[in-house]
């Protein structure tokens, strides 16, 4: 969907808080975030899912994407302390835009993350 926000943000439609731009990812801060730290990560590329971006993506924009995340977590100061990293796919997994993308939230005790249906 190249009309999605995440595609709008790419071209520079919509302006972002930029926290990390590499070659094929960009994180940027949530617009509403849900813990102290919420980054979003996105490919550059058109990936729906990771499933997607898994099998579909190129050794390059792989490893830029994951090193990407790992940067986030490193410049914001949550690998010590601990973060959660989440990826939304499909209508179960509650996905709202159709664009791969990762949360990592942090800077507190998020508590469990599912519990017992």
């Amino acid at each position: 969907d190249p009309e999605n926000i995440f595609a709008k943000i790419l071209r520079g439609e919509i302006p972002n808080d930029t926290v990390l731009e590499t070659e094929h990812s960009l994180a940027f801060r949530d617009i509403r975030p849900q813990a102290p730290l919420h980054v979003l990560v996105i490919p550059k590329g058109a990936y729906v899912s990771y499933d997607h971006f898994a099998q579909e993506a190129s050794e390059a924009e792989i490893v830029d994407y994951v090193r990407a995340i790992g940067e986030v977590c490193r410049r914001e100061g949550v690998a010590g302390d601990g973060f959660r990293m989440i990826s939304n796919a499909g209508a179960h997994g509650v996905q709202e835009v159709p664009h791969l993308h990762v949360h990592i939230l942090g800077g507190r005790n998020l508590g469990r993350m599912l519990t017992p249906a």
